[in-house]
């Protein structure tokens, strides 16, 4: 369902109204939901890292046996712009601390150092939930084969994926190293 689409619920205490009763007045109409709540797991997380990148992306340079600094493009899962900056850091991109400074350089524009999301990213597809993943091997897929037109790269030969879904210090992060080529 693409992001956009709106939703409205409401909250009806069982103790004041008989949630079968509401269900015979609105029909089909009404869905009733009931699951799990949660919380923070740590009170302590400071939001300047998604510690699942970082061992996420490790694990996938190590399997690509590359680094950061090998990739020519990446399509990261830019949800919140914070969220980008933090995972430029995450990714190994960036020195902790600095992604905000090597955005405002170009570092990671087109023909930056390392173009990150050259398709215009995450928000720009008007964050397709279940479909992301899917849109950035495409991108990297189009950049390979010299046919992402006007955002084309000069010969990327390896790209990255990241994908990210949860809570901030509980979430599921996804990343990918593809290339051009088999090594």
């Amino acid at each position: 369902m693409p992001q956009g689409i709106v939703a409205y619920a409401a909250y009806l205490p069982a103790h004041r109204l008989a949630l079968a009763d509401v269900a015979a007045t609105l029909g089909a109409r009404l869905s009733l939901v009931a699951g799990p709540g949660s919380g923070a797991s740590d009170p302590g997380y400071d939001y300047t890292s998604f510690p699942e990148v970082v061992v996420s992306s490790n694990d996938a340079y190590a399997q690509a046996g590359i680094s950061a600094t090998d990739l020519d493009l990446a399509e990261v899962h830019d949800c919140f712009t914070p969220t980008e900056i933090v995972l430029m850091e995450d990714l190994g991109f960036s020195p902790r601390g600095s992604a905000w400074k090597e955005v405002l350089t170009g570092d990671f524009d087109l023909g930056g150092r390392i173009s990150v999301n050259p398709d215009g990213g995450l928000k720009s597809f008007g964050h397709p939930v279940g479909a992301s993943g899917l849109r950035m091997l495409f991108e990297c897929w189009l950049q390979f084969r010299g046919e992402a037109g006007e955002r084309q790269l000069d010969d990327p030969k390896l790209g990255l994926t990241h994908n990210l879904g949860g809570r901030p210090g509980s979430c599921v992060s996804f990343v990918s190293v593809v290339g051009k080529e088999l090594s």
